[in-house]
């Protein structure tokens, strides 16, 4: 099927009052290259025959948008219909139609389907690089992990008496900061940031499967340094790191009847402070991205969820750089 034409714009977008409200995310928008970005889509829908298709670079901003906003696929649906901002994002023209909310859902399964989003993520990081606001020379590589709760997390049965919780989830069990063992039912994102914030790469898995099972998955191999919690200390990532030269700053674990010495604990202060970059990355992705929990059942839906997530990340970091630096 052959793609809708959305270029040409109608009399009534002329007639809009001017407004800043309305010019909210220009810049976001003038950060980068869609076209590049539509290249990178354009496998999608790409048939001569069949009804007219949404385009898939709008489909794309689009849940951009819903990413940033922490919406539902109804809700953003609904958004799109009624915010004039929205509708200037994506390049929809106000007497135009709106893709409805199971349209969202099969866009996101064909990105799912095709295994589009760590190219996209590579494109972004590399348009932001090539305008100096990511820089890859010389650079670090913070890794760590975080639990994200199911969807359906509670050992619950329909009425079938079948159990209602996401067979794909497992359980989490961890120390919690005030020394209790905390157990969740869910997801793990996995998570490769610089030291400046920005994702590198990712990866997602059940919540039983251990953070140090994607460690050197989540690597290049041409890092400077790599930083990461004690939870990936072991003495295959020593050999591994040191087989690429690569500077091992990860964090020292104390064991039993072994305690840190004065010189291991001084390595951990200095270097704690890089390490929590990807925490703050985290921080940001639960508090204002939903990441927290899981909006769909089962593991590739939500992976695809995560990765948009961090893609609008790495927008929404762009810009504040090139403004902090232009200020």
């Amino acid at each position: 099927m052959a793609w809708k034409n959305l270029t040409q714009r109608s009399l009534a977008d002329a007639l809009l009052i001017d407004h800043d409200a309305l010019k909210e995310l220009d810049a976001v928008h003038e950060l980068i290259d869609w076209s590049r970005i539509e290249k990178q889509l354009s496998g999608i829908h790409s048939k001569k025959q069949g009804e007219k298709a949404w385009p898939p670079l709008v489909m794309f901003k689009a849940l951009l948008l819903q990413s940033w906003y922490k919406l539902s696929d109804p809700a953003l649906e609904k958004q799109l219909a009624r915010d004039l901002l929205f509708r200037r994002f994506t390049g929809l023209d106000i007497a135009e139609s709106i893709p409805d909310h199971s349209t969202f859902w099969r866009f996101r399964q064909t990105l799912e389907k095709l295994c589009l989003m760590d190219g996209l993520l590579s494109e972004i990081n590399r348009q932001l690089s090539d305008q100096g606001l990511y820089i890859k020379s010389g650079e670090v590589s913070i890794v760590d992990a975080s639990v994200i709760e199911a969807k359906n997390c509670r050992p619950n049965k329909n009425k079938q008496g079948e159990t209602t919780q996401d067979p794909e989830a497992n359980w989490n069990v961890k120390a919690g900061s005030d020394g209790k063992r905390k157990s969740t039912y869910g997801y793990k994102a996995h998570m490769n940031v610089d030291e400046d914030g920005f994702i590198k790469s990712t990866d997602y898995t059940a919540g039983n499967v251990h953070d140090s099972n994607c460690f050197t998955g989540l690597l290049s191999g041409n890092e400077a340094a790599v930083y990461a919690d004690s939870a990936y200390q072991s003495q295959v990532h020593t050999q591994w790191l040191e087989g690429r030269h690569i500077d091992n700053r990860l964090i020292k674990r104390a064991y039993r009847n072994r305690p840190l010495d004065n010189k291991a604990k001084q390595f951990n202060r200095i270097h704690s402070g890089v390490r929590c970059t990807v925490e703050r990355v985290f921080g940001v992705l639960k508090q204002h991205y939903g990441m927290a929990k899981a909006r769909y059942l089962g593991i590739d839906r939500n992976r695809t969820r995560f990765e948009l997530m961090c893609v609008a990340h790495n927008l929404k970091r762009g810009l504040s750089i090139q403004q902090a630096s232009c200020a």
